[in-house]
């Protein structure tokens, strides 16, 4: 795996993956207040998020699982003192479908937090790691 990152200005770079891909990483904030892209660490809490859902996408729809939709919502607690590790992250995932066996749902998030995503691995080397779920049945009535 190979990634390139370049120096554009202040404190904007662009970060190119071995395969191509371009995002934008910032952190000095511009006329409007923003920063032009995510900081590296909010990229790495992206990153976690994204191989956890990816894990538990996979592994349901390897079950047979109806599943449609699959949101994590990451908040993150970093160290106080450099190099400010993270020390805290709840994972609360959001997972969609018909029909979801919610006991298949909590054993993929806790297979992917737990055993296969390699970025929780890691993050589980300094932070805690906790997860929460809700699973919403698509199949069900909705109230009008």
């Amino acid at each position: 795996m190979r990634a390139r990152i370049k120096w554009v200005e202040d404190r904007t770079f662009i970060g190119e993956s071995g395969s191509g891909h371009k995002v934008v990483l910032g952190t000095a904030p511009g006329p409007e207040g923003r920063t032009p892209g995510p900081s590296p660490m909010e990229l790495v809490l992206i990153g976690t998020g994204g191989c956890s859902a990816f894990d538990v996408v996979h592994i349901l729809e390897k079950g047979r699982e109806a599943i449609e939709d699959c949101v994590v919502e990451i908040d993150a607690e970093r160290a106080e003192q450099d190099p400010k590790v993270f020390i805290r992250i709840h994972m609360h995932f959001i997972v969609k479908g018909r029909g979801l066996a919610t006991n298949k749902v909590e054993r993929a998030i806790s297979l992917s937090v737990e055993k296969y995503c390699s970025a929780s691995a890691m993050l589980a080397k300094t932070a805690t790691i906790t997860h929460d779920f809700v699973v919403v049945d698509t199949a069900a009535p909705t109230e009008s």
